[in-house]
């Protein structure tokens, strides 16, 4: 494995990092009681990747197994304990744990603890997960159930595919 080809050729460095404080707000709060920090989107990135704090409350939740064609997924433990599955079996991941899922990956995972949980999810490239992360929120807070053909479009626009 080598480095990828210069992407930038100036002669000298430039002052473009960008700081998000742990203590920001965060950027969306689903009505399961998580919350979700956008600490760097695929456009705040250049499509190089997109990383989220990912904060769970007290309640059940998470997604059903599931793959992508088009981004890796990655998770990262940080607080409390998540259920992570790895395509094979279903894991207590506690802070530290990590697990990688390449494209085709089936994964999923849950906060069934009964105690508030925390997580870095880690997509590469990166693709605008946001936009149905907020699709997800609002349904839930409108209530509207979708159906089948419904829930197939949604997720084909987001490169989400049930296992």
């Amino acid at each position: 494995m080598s480095y990828p080809e210069q992407r930038y050729l100036a002669e000298s460095g430039t002052t473009n990092g960008t700081l998000r404080l742990a203590d920001a707000a965060p950027d969306l709060a689903m009505k399961s009681g998580t919350n979700v920090h956008y600490l760097g989107t695929g456009g705040s990135t250049n499509g190089a990747f997109g990383l989220y704090r990912w904060e769970m409350g007290p309640r059940p939740s998470g997604p059903a197994p599931h793959f992508h064609r088009t981004i890796t997924e990655s998770f990262y433990v940080l607080s409390g304990t998540v259920r992570l599955y790895d395509g094979i079996k279903w894991t207590d991941g506690r802070p530290g744990d990590f697990l990688h899922l390449p494209e085709g990956g089936i994964h999923a995972f849950r906060n069934e603890s009964g105690e508030p949980a925390s997580m870095l999810i880690l997509f590469t490239p990166g693709a605008p997960r946001e936009a149905y992360f907020e699709e997800l929120a609002g349904r839930a807070v409108t209530g509207r159930e979708l159906s089948p053909e419904e829930w197939t479009e949604l997720w084909l626009r987001h490169d989400q595919y049930p296992a």
